[in-house]
């Protein structure tokens, strides 16, 4: 009998491009639709600021939790099954999302949405491609996050149409039908065979010349801990913008158009920075690219502060914090692999599921509560400064405890 030849796994530039199509989509439809949302629903369900930033809170909350059991399934070679079924939990969660009519059912929506979201975003993306290119998962990450780095550039302004065409329940149609007719499909075709992509590893790598260590070995060394805070406050700053940035740019006083357009571009000003590192990281160290990726982040909020939220410190504030954002995305995305572990990465990212998403979760509400009628969104930028420099301070100092772990 002749044997079936064996599957032709697709290249690091093929793969992932077409994983980034699905996280176009979801970050799209899901993370940066929600400040849009805000509004109408506050109006017809009575809520405060507050009370509505709790829904995303809950989401995020809700992502945190499955985040370890995520990261297990993905180191254990089920990717397809774990992203392909978290794509269709989306789609359904969008879908009822439309029929929403309470408090309650807002809440629990966000809740299940935030579920789908641990198993379809960049964490679960990013363990597979490390898996699957283990000598090259970083440049095979900066590739991943071209198209997803675009997703507010497209689905704010595009949700905003089909609102204004056929109002908000009726446009969550069209974004549930996104996640169910392409995503789900476009995750089950490409992560087919992927639980064998470790093959394709280099025999001859660092890692597999020395015996790892096991996950609880790596939890008594401080790079795992000083990585965790760094990704705990980097994380609390840039889930708690996205949901309030329409708001924020409000009070500079822009025009309508302008609050639209300026955040939408975000998207695009994300993908020239990762297209600048793909291009030039070969000539750059990378560990010092790693340390000043993140302070672009305080440095746009500092700016934002110092201009007293005017429209021209609205857009140097918006490139700042654009390119920090989009480049911060690879430094998160490959810091445990580059200074703990690349053999556990999955599970390792997943332990900090918990804290980060508890982060995540009190950080969109705590700048719903710094926000006062009086002065605005300016002590909520002060604690938002304030968080990224004690971030930015704690990758610097995992990386001169993890050179020295290694010497």
């Amino acid at each position: 009998m002749q044997q079936a030849s064996p599957r032709v796994l697709p290249s690091l530039t093929s793969f992932s491009f077409w994983l980034s199509l699905p996280q176009l989509i979801t970050w799209g439809s899901v993370f940066y639709t929600f400040s849009l949302l805000m509004t109408p629903l506050e109006a017809e369900l009575g809520m405060t600021r507050a009370e509505s930033s709790l829904a995303f809170s809950l989401a995020l909350l809700a992502e945190g939790l499955m985040a370890y059991l995520v990261g297990r399934w993905i180191d254990a070679g089920r990717e397809r099954v774990v992203m392909t079924l978290g794509s269709v939990w989306v789609g359904l969660g969008l879908l009822a999302h439309s029929f929403v009519s309470s408090k309650v059912g807002f809440y629990g929506t966000w809740i299940w949405l935030g579920l789908g979201l641990a198993a379809t975003l960049y964490t679960p993306a990013f363990a597979v491609v490390t898996r699957r290119f283990p000598q090259d998962f970083r440049r095979a990450i900066i590739t991943l996050t071209f198209l997803g780095g675009l997703a507010s550039t497209v689905f704010i302004p595009l949700f905003a149409w089909w609102m204004d065409l056929w109002g908000w329940r009726h446009a969550l149609w069209a974004l549930a039908a996104l996640q169910l007719l392409v995503c789900a499909p476009l995750h089950g075709w490409l992560l087919h065979g992927a639980a064998h992509s470790e093959s394709h590893a280099n025999p001859a790598s660092s890692e597999s010349k020395r015996q790892p260590l096991s996950v609880r070995e790596h939890l008594r060394q401080s790079p795992f801990w000083l990585l965790a805070l760094f990704m705990v406050l980097m994380m609390s700053v840039t889930s708690a913008l996205p949901a309030h940035m329409i708001a924020l740019l409000q009070e500079s006083g822009l025009s309508p158009v302008w609050v639209i357009a300026i955040p939408a571009a975000i998207g695009v000003i994300q993908v020239v920075g990762r297209l600048l590192l793909f291009v030039f990281e070969r000539y750059w160290d990378v560990h010092a690219a790693n340390r000043w990726i993140p302070t672009l982040i305080p440095a746009g909020i500092l700016v934002l502060l110092v201009g007293g939220l005017n429209p021209l410190a609205s857009l140097v504030f918006v490139v700042l914090y654009g390119l920090g954002n989009g480049l911060n995305t690879i430094v998160k995305g490959t810091a445990m692999a580059q200074y703990v572990s690349r053999t556990h990465v999955g599970q390792l990212n997943g332990l900090l599921g918990l804290p980060i998403a508890l982060a995540r979760a009190a950080a969109p509400l705590t700048l719903g509560l710094l926000w006062s009628p009086q002065h605005g969104y300016t002590l909520a930028l002060w604690w938002l400064l304030v968080a990224s420099v004690l971030g930015t301070a704690a990758l610097w100092t995992a990386q001169n405890k993890a050179q020295k772990l290694r010497r």
